[in-house]
């Protein structure tokens, strides 16, 4: 038998000294009795997994809004993708697997349905603003339960990967640097995938700069930037790519916005109008009427004000919820 003790162990005597190691966790907000078998970044992971925001991103538009073939991405299948390109890095720098994995697993549970259109009409409408990824750290700290209490109660290590995964802020610990770096390896190179399979772009459209550099398929194109940060990370605290594969990732990434997510190929114009619509009608109801919300965000409204708990409940709809109960609102209201 494997004890939690004897894991703990083992992160020392196997793990790169950068690497976190759980017996170090700076803890959780609420003390709780060890786990006999899992380590605390262990547990979160599968707190995580076990989560109905987690369920819910099977239903969430990656960048794709309602497409009918089946094998576009999801923002479900997009956190697991970004999942195994950390845990590889992760792997061969010699860094903890578990609190990387538990990072990438929960990075993207704030985001709002319709993607990142409908988290700019949010951000829009809700006074201070809305970003995913402290909406993320919302959901681990406050919308989800743990038995009968409010939040997952996860590490330290972990709720600052979550929150550090986009934006100028670095995360505390080598882990989450690369769950940062690997959602960007990650989006740019599916999304390039779903493109191509929509006809929106073809193989010979993406910038001759980026395949001489990375590679002219996707396998490819992954491995050659994942080998590339675990060449320059070794012996850091830190994920990185040289210099010219950073720059190289960033001009793909604006040939990505340019032909791919600002394309009108992609979202048409009067697809945007809808999801403006729907994500701003929904918002603008549920704050004249709060008391129609769950229960749980109800309650949450006399606690941290209206217009948090109604974001709170628009931000976790999936896309099908959101549209369905956009609908029979229309209809209750005429």
């Amino acid at each position: 038998m494997i004890t939690r003790e004897d894991l703990e162990k083992r992160e020392f005597e196997t793990l790169a000294p950068e690497a976190t190691k759980a017996a170090l966790s700076k803890g959780r907000a609420r003390d709780e009795e060890p786990c006999p078998m899992r380590t605390v970044f262990q547990r979160d992971r599968d707190r995580i997994i076990h989560s109905k925001a987690f369920r819910r991103l099977m239903h969430k538009t990656q960048v794709f809004l309602a497409p009918d073939d089946d094998h576009y991405r999801t923002r479900l299948t997009h956190t697991l993708e970004v999942t195994q390109v950390a845990r590889t890095i992760a792997r061969g720098l010699g860094w903890n697997e578990d609190l990387t994995e538990a990072i990438a697993l929960g990075h993207d549970l704030g985001h709002t349905p319709f993607g990142h259109n409908g988290e700019q009409v949010l951000n829009e409408i809700h006074p201070g603003g809305f970003h995913h990824n402290v909406q993320s750290l919302r959901v681990v700290d406050v919308l989800e339960w743990h038995g009968d209490k409010r939040g997952m109660n996860l590490t330290y290590e972990v709720r600052d990967g979550i929150v550090n995964h986009t934006g100028k802020l670095r995360a505390a610990t080598p882990e989450g640097s690369i769950v940062k770096l690997s959602d960007r390896i990650a989006y740019i190179n599916h999304d390039i995938d779903d493109a191509i399979r929509s006809g929106v772009i073809t193989e010979n459209d993406i910038p001759k700069d980026a395949v001489e550099m990375f590679g002219a398929s996707h396998g490819v194109r992954i491995n050659n930037m994942i080998m590339n940060v675990i060449e320059n990370s070794d012996g850091k605290n830190y994920a990185v790519m040289d210099d010219d594969h950073a720059a190289g990732l960033n001009d793909l990434r604006n040939w990505m916005f340019e032909n791919v997510y600002y394309s009108p190929k992609v979202k048409k114009e009067e697809q945007l109008q809808h999801v403006e619509d729907v994500i701003r009608g929904l918002y603008e109801y549920f704050i004249v009427h709060p008391e129609e919300m769950p229960e749980d965000l109800y309650a949450l409204a006399e606690e941290d004000g209206v217009d948090t708990a109604v974001k709170d409940y628009v931000a976790g709809m999936t896309d099908r919820y959101a549209l369905n109960k956009f609908n029979e609102i229309s209809k209750k209201i005429g």
